[in-house]
């Protein structure tokens, strides 16, 4: 918990110090170039089958560090960024700049609306906004925000309306460990003290959180 406090604090400061610069992405030349995206991720960025996840109206500056960090995962051999047989192998051409129009042209596209079962609204609306100091876990709201929309500045995805199968896979794997491209592994530090029970609820209630 301290080690999450920390770095938040760390972050924060940082932004506050710095102003932000503008995306220099290509709407444009994103959607041209966007077009094999479209076979996982949908052609309006929302993926069909919840095991991908919805990339439209996600913040630019995330899509195009994940990108950087699945290019990074093939170039390393998954020593360093983030390491996936499909995504890797389809940023390895990519330039900086087309990873960057790429995040630009997603980031303006609409993310379509989930649900939330009612059977989970309750018990995900705890965890999510209060966490569980009794085991040391955070809010997720602190970095994700009341209402999911995560932080462009901070690199913090938007997670609401989110496939609930992908944002599971996510959490299993930031547990496991075979996905550590996190900030300082404060979502490894986190995802380390959930149980299946807890992971089920969070990826159930974030589908239509709003």
């Amino acid at each position: 918990m301290k080690k999450i406090a920390l770095s938040l604090t760390i972050l924060l400061g940082a932004l506050s110090a710095s102003n932000a610069t503008a995306f220099d992405g290509d709407v444009n030349a994103g959607k041209e170039k966007s077009a094999t995206c479209a076979a996982c991720h949908g052609p309006d960025g929302n993926a069909p089958v919840n095991i991908y996840p919805k990339i439209a109206g996600q913040h630019a500056d995330y899509i195009y560090k994940q990108l950087v960090e699945f290019k990074s995962g093939m170039t390393s051999g998954g020593k360093e960024g983030r390491m996936d047989p499909v995504m890797s192998a389809m940023a390895m051409p990519l330039s900086d700049q087309d990873m960057k129009d790429i995040a630009a042209y997603f980031s303006t596209l609409n993310m379509s609306e989930g649900t939330t079962p009612k059977d989970v609204v309750e018990a995900g609306a705890m965890l999510y906004k209060a966490g569980d100091a009794e085991r040391g876990i955070p809010s997720c709201a602190s970095c994700h925000g009341p209402r999911g929309n995560g932080s462009s500045l901070a690199k913090f995805p938007k997670v609401s309306f989110q496939h609930p199968g992908y944002i599971k896979s996510q959490l299993e794997k930031f547990r496991d460990g075979s996905r550590n491209n996190d900030l300082n592994g404060m979502m490894q530090d986190i995802a380390k003290k959930l149980t299946d029970k807890d992971i089920e609820v969070l990826s159930k209630y974030l589908g239509g959180l709003h």
